[in-house]
């Protein structure tokens, strides 16, 4: 008989306790041991294979390898980190911090990532000696059981409770609801309607908000290159990521070469009678996106939209009209179709960006390419993202990469634009909590003098 929420929680509470005081190089051997697992070439070539079979989204290959990119980014960020007991001291102030675990975290998986999900979080909570039960989405509960199953086996093999990660066998929206008020602290990877379910379990939580990547390209961008870059993230794993851009938006007088640079990658651009049986067919409602259409080849789609493209087509492209619900290729995709914006001001452009947002995306990321490091500054200033992705493939960087100073992740925070405590990239630091010893110092008291003296200075003491 399967195990009720109740009971499952009771379990992880029990492992919980068992490595609470465990010291950093025991935690270190059993999230070792879980990485390696993950990362060997038959786990991570089923469990990638296997994600596509049930979900019916994304590249099966593009997953295998991302599962080791995930898992093998997560433990490198991790490798020196300090979780157990004392983590910093200043004994000039006399103060000595000490790291705690949560206790038990329900994770929410999303079915575009049933499996590097689970890598990055598991890495994540084991290093921080907090257990976990994983909810799978409905369409991938296969894919993330087996995935767990992996890291139990991991677990055993150092001794280590296995019932620190778990997941529930049959997943329904009440049993996921169920967890997240049982358990200690919860993390969801999904969109906004998800945030407002998780909050309403009445629990500390990480959540996640919608992608909508805008990938700004100016006159000082080697015009090749960016279109190459933009290329292989826009086709990763059929744009299953939130971190695939959604729009290019291109300097005037650049526009027709870097057109030209796309289509040289694969691109295909949509007249207007094409762009309108397109959209027609992504949202066949003038709402809701065609989930049959969600992280499928760009042929797969044409074909399906009654459009005649090459056989090499990678994404297609629709020029970009209306920001808002009038236009849906305004927002996300979810699939290789890319919206190409004009601009001739980048003040401007930054004004047309922050609408974009304001109807999707706010709080994700934003792209550019340029050699103007100004540009750079203005766009990290001025947009309500928490990530600015500067000359790299944005869906390789965003979330962490080999290129990029960005921490590994699948879990991406948007900050309050989003409804999330966060616009981190979500990994161990996150699951954390800490308590301070302060001893006596060295009293010492500033003078007002000190500490508003400029002002002062400058108007006087009235």
């Amino acid at each position: 008989m399967e195990d009720t929420i109740q009971e499952m929680y009771v379990k992880a509470r029990k492992a919980f306790k068992e490595v609470e005081f465990w010291p950093q190089e025991k935690v270190d051997e059993m999230v070792q041991a879980v990485a390696w697992e993950l990362m060997k070439d038959d786990v991570r070539h089923k469990l990638g294979h296997m994600a596509v079979d049930e979900s019916d989204i994304g590249n099966a290959e593009d997953k295998v390898n991302k599962i080791k990119n995930k898992t093998l980014g997560t433990l490198y960020d991790m490798r020196a980190a300090k979780t157990c007991g004392m983590v910093e001291e200043n004994k000039e102030l006399g103060i000595r911090i000490y790291a705690k675990p949560i206790g038990v975290i329900a994770n929410v998986v999303p079915c575009t990532n049933p499996e590097s999900t689970i890598c990055c979080l598991s890495l994540s909570t084991l290093k921080t000696r907090n257990a976990q039960i994983v909810s799978p989405h409905p369409r991938t509960q296969k894919t993330s059981y087996e995935t767990v199953a992996h890291v139990r086996k991991a677990l055993a093999r150092v001794g280590a409770p296995v019932d620190l990660v778990q997941c529930i066998k049959k997943t329904s929206h009440a049993a996921t609801s169920e967890l997240m008020a049982n358990c200690d602290f919860a993390v969801a990877t999904g969109g906004a309607a998800l945030v407002k379910v998780v909050y309403a379990a009445g629990k500390p939580a990480h959540t996640v908000g919608a992608g909508n990547v805008v990938s700004i390209v100016d006159d000082t961008a080697d015009l090749p290159a960016a279109a190459h870059k933009i290329m292989l993230s826009k086709t990763a794993n059929n744009s299953a990521s939130c971190s695939s851009e959604n729009a290019v938006a291109l300097y005037e007088s650049i526009y027709d070469d870097m057109l030209k640079a796309l289509e040289s990658e694969g691109g295909y651009l949509c007249n207007t009678d094409e762009r309108e049986q397109l959209r027609k067919y992504m949202w066949p409602d003038g709402t809701h996106l065609n989930r049959d259409i969600v992280a499928h080849p760009a042929t797969f789609i044409a074909k399906n939209a009654g459009l005649t493209v090459p056989a090499d087509t990678k994404f297609l492209m629709v020029k970009g009209e209306k920001i808002g619900p009038e236009d849906r290729f305004s927002g996300e995709k979810i699939s290789p179709v890319l919206t190409v914006w004009k601009w001739s001001d980048f003040d401007n452009m930054l004004d047309r960006l922050e609408k974009i947002l304001k109807f999707s995306g706010e709080g994700h990321s934003a792209s550019i390419h340029t050699e103007n490091d100004d540009r750079r500054v203005k766009l990290a200033l001025r947009a309500n993202v928490g990530r600015i992705v500067c000359n790299m493939p944005h869906a390789h960087a965003n979330s962490g990469g080999w290129t990029t100073g960005l921490p590994t992740t699948d879990t991406l925070g948007c900050g309050s634009w989003a409804g999330n405590i966060t616009s981190d990239n979500i990994n161990w630091t996150h699951f954390l909590n800490y308590t301070w010893l302060s001893i006596p110092k060295k009293e010492y008291i500033p003078t007002v003098e000190e500490l508003c003296g400029d002002y002062l200075k400058k108007w006087g003491t009235d």
